[in-house]
């Protein structure tokens, strides 16, 4: 399932007949699919005019093969050798037409999905975080696996396919009516005998298709959960090891059970093909046999000869142009698919005139901020003005209610309160990982919207509580805030944030694979590894959220003191939870339900004896209870 505009959608596999029920060509899937194609329209109008040619040559051997027939019953030797020169000059055109042929149709294919699939990637990266929360990871690399895939087969495949096969039985019919309409018509009557067997197995085969694909779908679910770190250590708690091998493999009997009567049914399909193809050659032959033998007939045997070899030409493609409806449905549904991400609305859009924030101050101000949620992704795709509760709207939808609040450059504010107060969301509005409702957030006195996306991350640092590195090395994981930082820059980043000499202990130093998510580190250790990347960004403001919170003791001491390097000359709002961490803060900031409740240094806030006085009692009786 993937979300989008009215809750969640759930994707069908590739060749499903019920996303193809009821379904008529939408001309506007078709408009913007050639639009798509439109740098390869050259290549694609050369790949058709070649399947003319190769339709046309391949038309040719049987007619000349009868006119051989009938040169070596009048026992013309130099004609004989002149047809099969010609024979053999055709087969090689043939060979030469068909290599260029399948050059062109590898290009457009191979090209049209890397265009589509770095369009499709650029697209899901701008989209906002609540998509990433109400969508499964899975689903979207189906979009940029299968369905891309599925697009590209309809631009060329199936598209080739059917253009091909349509050609293919007009030129060999148009022969065949040539040389004899009797015949012909007799060879076709043939034909209804094997399409309607054959639509019914098609949708049998697409039935088990779509099982085989939704199994192979399920253990692919499977091996990701029990494979990931998490996954596998879950299974080896609980001793599930023997159970999950035969869950796994219940899915696999059946997915080789469904191979199996693939197998059959393809088979029995190919088989019926050829016998019905027999029947109608064997009736070619009887009819024409009988012709050539009638003493008023004008056929003679090399027509028939030639009739007997269209004929054997003819059944395959018909066949399958009477499945062209549902191939050229399930081809556009793959178009629709990979439009549905593409019109997926990208909330935070840089706008034209966005101005580059050069050699930041790092001064931030919340000015009348107002902001809420959507309910759903969907209604995230909508515009987030809205109106205050006093407006009408409801007071719950809120999760910040007019926040003024200054961050002088080089000052440390803190955020500290209870549990869904607002303070994380607070903090994501700096980097504009979402808009405000109403108000505004400035940098240096200029809207966030106003600034370049590029300028705006590169003047502000997070560290999260819960840092993700990526499977790669420690070095690269770094690189990733300057993919131009020297051995030197990233060493001395990592002695900052007091993580140097774990690292130099590790068996391939820098260039050790921390492991998905980075799990060959411990909490501390990773977090420290993202604060040296912050320090590699070198940012005007860091925005802490939490980065604590999960510590022990040891580990929170050493990310102290990383953190106190980071913060140095630096802008710094930190989101807190042990407020022995913000006692220090040149202002602290109560937030309760959304709104600013209370504001002043450590000193002043436990002399007022409220909410934040409360918060630090509440703290000291958690530590001391046993």
């Amino acid at each position: 399932m993937i979300a989008g505009p009215g809750g969640y959608v759930r994707l069908r596999p590739l060749g499903d007949p019920d996303a193809i029920k009821g379904k008529g060509v939408d001309r506007e899937v078709v408009r913007r699919a050639w639009q798509l194609a439109r740098p390869y329209r050259g290549k694609l109008a050369a790949f058709v005019w070649l399947l003319v040619v190769s339709a046309g040559l391949g038309a040719l051997p049987a007619l000349l093969i009868g006119r051989i027939v009938n040169a070596i019953n009048a026992g013309d030797r130099r004609l004989i050798v002149v047809l099969v020169g010609v024979l053999a000059a055709v087969a090689l055109a043939e060979v030469v037409v068909s290599l260029v042929e399948r050059y062109l149709s590898a290009t457009v294919g191979e090209y049209f999905i890397l265009d589509l699939r770095r369009r499709l990637f650029r697209h899901v990266q701008t989209l906002p975080l609540a998509f990433f929360t109400r969508t499964q990871t899975g689903s979207l690399v189906t979009r940029l696996n299968n369905d891309v895939v599925g697009a590209q087969r309809a631009l060329t495949g199936t598209l080739g396919t059917i253009v091909g096969n349509a050609i293919g039985v007009s030129v060999t019919l148009g022969f065949m009516f040539s040389l004899s309409w009797q015949v012909t018509l007799l060879s076709l009557t043939l034909l209804p005998l094997f399409i309607l067997p054959a639509r019914m197995v098609g949708r049998r085969l697409q039935g088990l298709a779509r099982r085989g694909m939704e199994l192979n779908a399920e253990m692919n679910t499977t091996m990701t959960e029990r494979f990931h770190v998490a996954g596998a250590l879950l299974v080896k708690l609980f001793g599930r090891a023997d159970a999950e091998t035969d869950r796994f493999a219940g899915k696999a009997q059946r997915v080789a059970d469904i191979g199996v009567s693939t197998a059959m049914y393809s088979r029995a399909l190919f088989a019926a093909l050829g016998l019905v193809g027999a029947l109608a050659t064997a009736l070619v032959y009887l009819v024409g046999g009988y012709l050539v033998t009638s003493p008023v007939s004008a056929l003679d045997v090399g027509i028939v000869v030639t009739l007997g070899i269209y004929v054997t030409q003819l059944y395959a493609p018909l066949a399958q142009l009477s499945n062209a409806p549902v191939d050229l449905m399930t081809a556009l549904v793959s178009f629709e698919r990979v439009f549905e991400v593409l019109d997926l609305p990208r909330v935070i859009e840089e706008r034209e005139d966005a101005v580059e924030l050069t050699e930041p101050e790092g001064n931030v101000r919340f000015e009348a901020v107002w902001f809420r949620y959507p309910a759903a992704f969907g209604s995230s795709l909508e515009s987030l003005e809205g109106v205050r509760p006093e407006h009408g709207a409801d007071a719950s939808d809120w999760i910040l209610t007019g926040i003024d609040l200054d961050l002088p450059a080089g000052g440390m504010v803190a955020v500290v309160g209870t549990s869904g107060a607002g303070k994380s969301t607070l903090s994501s509005l700096i980097p504009r990982l979402y808009d405000v409702t109403e108000g505004r957030v400035t940098i240096d006195g200029h809207d966030v919207r106003d600034l370049t996306v590029e300028s705006l991350t590169r003047a502000v640092g997070v560290v999260s509580q819960d840092p993700h590195l990526f499977h790669e090395s420690i070095a690269d994981n770094l690189r990733y805030a300057n993919p131009d930082a020297t051995d030197a820059d990233i060493e001395r980043a990592c002695r900052a944030a007091r993580i140097h000499d774990t690292i130099a202990k590790l068996p391939d130093g820098y260039d050790t694979i921390v492991g998905e998510r980075g799990f060959r580190l411990s909490g501390g250790e990773k977090q420290r590894v993202s604060i040296a990347r912050v320090l590699l960004k070198d940012p005007a403001v860091v925005v802490l959220d939490e980065a604590t919170a999960h510590l022990d003791t040891g580990s929170e001491r050493l990310v102290q003191e990383a953190l106190r390097e980071t913060l140095k000359d630096r802008t710094s709002l930190v989101i807190a939870h042990r407020l022995s961490t913000v006692v220090d803060a040149d202002l602290i900031v109560v937030l309760d339900a959304g709104e600013i409740v209370e504001r002043g240094t450590h000193t002043e806030l436990l002399a007022r004896g409220d909410r934040y006085a409360e918060l630090v009692h509440t703290q000291l009786v958690e530590s001391s209870t046993p």
